[in-house]
């Protein structure tokens, strides 16, 4: 008993000296207040200093989560748009090359199946590409010519349908309700006529730029035409090389995304020509039967148009109808503003939702944002390529953006075993 009571007491002074010493701590470490001598005001614990993995220094830690956020991402769109800003300065300046380049990727979507057709009968490769390089090109050469010829036999016949027009308006501003004197009248015509003559340094100097560029234009045409040949024959081997350059992780999901992207401009391309002859076959049959001059030549300048969806086609039917007022007067006019108003709307609502399809499905507004900053950057070769452009990056983002991507049902697949 006198070993157990020892014990105690020692457990008991130490209990003693432990609860004087945290009494000394406490008194030390309270504030001098005047009447208060209490625990009561004792300055609060710190709080726990909390650390978030992505600040970089304490000072961080006093600006809200929030602000951080959208400084983290302002900065990053700073770059990326430097970067495309450094990018579209480098492709204006080499635009002679970069839109010939563009036209042959175009070509070469467009006359791929040909090719493919042609292989599969056994030609070789070069043959194939050679025989549709110059069936497109003759292709090409004949309705250049047909439009041609028929604007050089119909420009007389245009001409004094024109002039007959001018005095119809001018018969018109006398008797109708401006009722203008002859002296106004003609002191309008020679308003413009000494606006044209003032004008026409500048006038002439456009026609000598224009001159001075048929260099660049054969130039890009020649390029075209072997960047098309290039890129049907070893299309292939051209984009294998370019992934290869890319890290090994990377290649699979490149390749991936790269056909499927490939495959829209393809589809898009097709569908568009078949969009565009359509329009251009309705019409041009419409011009036929209403018997305006330059029925041929308007039918092509509507299947071009048509490769600029909503303002091409808009744009070729205000000519179409314009010539039919020159050329017939105005109800036929009329006529062919109402036949060009029920293709577009066959257009809209039939053919390009049941021939492109879902695959290359793009919003309207899309579109007129494509083609507006199109015109601005390349003018019409802009509003021409931007459509595809966006639809083939469309394509190429979403297979990008998947997180697993499909395998081929013809890859082989290597595991390790067990006994390695």
């Amino acid at each position: 008993m006198n070993r157990f009571q020892r014990v105690r007491d020692n457990l008991k002074k130490a209990y003693d000296s432990g609860r004087d010493s945290v009494r000394l701590t406490r008194a030390d470490e309270a504030p001098a207040r005047e009447g208060y001598d209490n625990d009561e005001f004792l300055p609060p614990a710190p709080e726990p200093e909390v650390v978030h993995g992505s600040i970089a220094s304490k000072d961080d830690a006093e600006v809200p989560h929030s602000l951080r956020i959208a400084a983290a991402w302002s900065w990053r769109l700073i770059v990326v748009g430097v970067i495309g800003w450094v990018v579209l300065r480098v492709i204006g300046t080499v635009s002679v090359v970069v839109v010939p380049l563009a036209i042959a990727l175009l070509l070469s979507a467009l006359f791929g199946p040909a090719v493919g057709w042609l292989l599969r009968m056994r030609l070789p490769r070069s043959l194939a590409t050679f025989l549709v390089m110059v069936g497109g090109i003759a292709a090409v050469a004949g309705t250049l010519t047909l439009v041609v010829n028929q604007f050089i036999a119909g420009v007389p016949k245009l001409t004094e349908n024109a002039s007959a027009g001018v005095r119809q308006i001018q018969q018109w501003a006398r008797t109708g309700p401006l009722h203008l004197s002859d002296a106004q009248v003609d002191q309008a015509i020679d308003s413009g006529q000494e606006w044209i003559n003032s004008n026409t340094a500048s006038l002439t100097s456009t026609g000598i730029a224009t001159v001075a560029t048929i260099a660049e234009l054969v130039t890009g045409l020649l390029l075209v035409i072997f960047a098309t040949f290039f890129f049907l024959r070893d299309g292939r081997k051209i984009w294998r090389f370019i992934v290869r350059l890319f890290p090994v992780n990377a290649r699979w999901s490149l390749a991936d995304a790269g056909d499927a992207s490939w495959a829209t401009l393809g589809s898009y391309v097709r569908a568009t020509v078949l969009v565009a002859f359509i329009d251009a076959l309705g019409i041009g049959l419409a011009l036929t039967i209403l018997e305006v001059e330059f029925a041929f030549p308007l039918a092509a300048l509507v299947f071009l148009g048509a490769f600029i969806p909503i303002v091409g086609a808009s744009v070729s039917g205000a000519v179409a109808v314009l010539v039919a007022l020159v050329d017939e007067g105005w109800v036929v006019a009329l006529i062919t503003f109402g036949a060009v108003i029920l293709v577009q709307q066959v257009e809209g609502h039939v053919l390009q939702p049941l021939i492109m399809g879902r695959a290359v499905a793009i919003h309207p507004l899309a579109v007129i944002i494509g083609i507006a900053c199109g015109v601005v950057l390349a003018g019409i070769i802009g509003a021409l390529v931007s459509v595809p452009l966006i639809a083939v990056l469309n394509t190429g983002v979403r297979r990008l953006s998947r997180r697993r991507p499909e395998i081929p049902p013809d890859a082989v697949v290597v595991t390790a075993s067990s006994n390695a």
